[in-house]
């Protein structure tokens, strides 16, 4: 029986990292292709914000509401729909004949990628129980972790060597698999009669984002005196109002607000807001000037940041068991300035390119100070909130940073001048400093030491699936 069990749990851990890896491995893909999916399909910078932020959006509203769907419908359903969907847009993403059709089909993809990650983590923490859903997460979290790895040198060597089209591809393999691995699981799933989606909430909170987002990265073509622009603003910033309120009474909220009365907990979502804003500015734009800018190939743009992930791999369980007896706020503080540092070496890229004195030093400070943030910032979170609830706290917290990351890059426009030239690049720079800062100081003041760090926090110290 016991053997029994331990294979079921070893599949089920399987899946999940699959499932997982396919929302990693394809945020980690996507910006290597940017620049030749511009040569072919056409358009300029806003595209290029697009392709990201169509994603982004769908996922960053729904992602709240995922956790609900496997509440109602069951985990192994909601998974396997997520698995589906995230293929079929995948497929038409590749296949995709205009830039209008690829950002349609990213959006969808969004979609199903808000199924796949929250689904996951349920299905190990319902199997696991105690000391081994511990070690589950922090084996789900090296893994999926990987993908930051891998992503980028693939993504590189399939638009270099193949087509931009393929990398969209690379999904179908674990998907299949993953699919196979559950059809023969025989996983009872698991449905609670008293759940409810809130439809109203997740609508408010798709409009809210949608409308800001399209505001913030058209006007760079209409101006904001258009109507189009201030109107599709303002709607979205009073469907977001409306998504706040929305939780304030509903009967089974996506983001209960109650959580943002633990002091650690609104500290730490800010501090996220700041630091996986400048995240995504600086990966994206880095990506995009490497290629379009210094004239490296795709795969060498993707290889660039390849030791920031390496020395995250490396010692971020190390830092997470520091921080669990130092307490977090030294880290959330201290992790965040050095990012800070590395990117103001950035400042230095100037027309006669060199990666190795430029980029390089850039690339290894700044890996050096994730590495100190993101255990510490994803274990203090989730921490602050009691066990019964952590799996809310989590998707909160995704939520957070997928919508940090989504405003950072509608935003990109504004910070190069609509350009994204050297000058462009030290701008974006500035913001990706400035922003770094800004977190370190919400640490600073925010964040309290606390009695103690549990070791499955410790363990999920990976940042949130891009």
């Amino acid at each position: 029986m016991a053997d029994s069990v331990s294979r079921t749990q070893r599949r089920v851990l399987l899946i999940a990292i699959l499932a997982s890896f396919v929302a990693f491995l394809d945020g980690t893909v996507v910006t290597v292709a940017l620049p030749a999916i511009q040569r072919d399909l056409g358009g300029g910078l806003a595209t290029q914000q697009w392709v990201v932020d169509a994603y982004l959006v769908t996922l960053g509203a729904l992602i709240l509401v995922a956790g609900s769907l496997s509440d109602v419908f069951g985990r192994v359903v909601i998974l396997r729909f997520g698995l589906i969907g995230f293929g079929l847009a995948s497929v038409a993403i590749a296949a995709a004949p205009s830039p209008e059709f690829l950002i349609v089909a990213r959006a969808l993809q969004g979609v199903a990628g808000a199924l796949l990650v929250p689904s996951s983590l349920a299905l190990i923490t319902s199997t696991f129980r105690d000391a081994a859903q511990a070690a589950a997460i922090g084996t789900w979290t090296a893994a999926t972790t990987s993908a930051m790895l891998v992503g980028p040198l693939i993504g590189g060597l399939f638009v270099d060597l193949l087509s931009w089209r393929l990398v969209f591809l690379i999904n179908l393999v674990p998907i299949t698999i993953t699919l196979v691995l559950l059809a023969v699981l025989g996983h009872r799933d698991v449905r609670k009669a008293e759940s409810s989606v809130d439809w109203l909430g997740a609508i408010l909170c798709t409009v809210g984002l949608g409308g800001t987002v399209f505001a913030l990265i058209e006007q760079q073509n209409l101006g904001w005196a258009s109507p189009a622009i201030w109107g599709t603003m303002a709607v979205g910033v009073a469907s977001f109002a409306g998504f706040l309120v929305r939780q304030r009474f509903a009967r089974a909220p996506m983001m209960p607000l109650g959580l943002f009365r633990v002091r650690n907990f609104w500290t730490g979502n800010i501090a996220t807001a700041f630091i996986y804003g400048a995240l995504s500015l600086n990966g994206l734009v880095m990506g995009l000037y490497l290629q379009q800018g210094a004239g490296l190939s795709a795969t060498l743009a993707g290889l660039a940041s390849l030791p920031s992930t390496v020395i995250m791999i490396l010692f971020s369980s190390r830092v997470g068991a520091l921080a669990g007896r130092w307490g977090p706020r030294l880290f959330m503080t201290v992790g965040p300035i050095v990012m800070a540092g590395g990117g103001a070496l950035l400042l230095t890229v100037s027309p006669q390119f060199s990666y190795w004195t430029q980029v390089l030093p850039s690339v290894l400070i700044f890996g050096v100070g994730l590495t100190m943030t993101v255990a510490p910032l994803t274990s203090t979170i989730l921490g602050a909130i009691e066990p019964e609830r952590s799996g809310i706290a989590s998707a909160v917290n995704n939520a957070v940073s997928r919508v940090a990351g989504l405003i950072a890059v509608a935003m990109l426009g504004v910070i190069v001048g609509g350009a994204l030239d050297l000058d462009g690049f030290h701008r974006a720079a500035l913001v990706t400093v400035a922003m770094m800062l800004a977190g370190a100081a919400v640490s600073f003041a925010g964040i309290r030491n606390t009695a103690h760090t549990t070791t499955r926090d410790a363990a999920s110290g990976a940042p949130p699936a891009h």
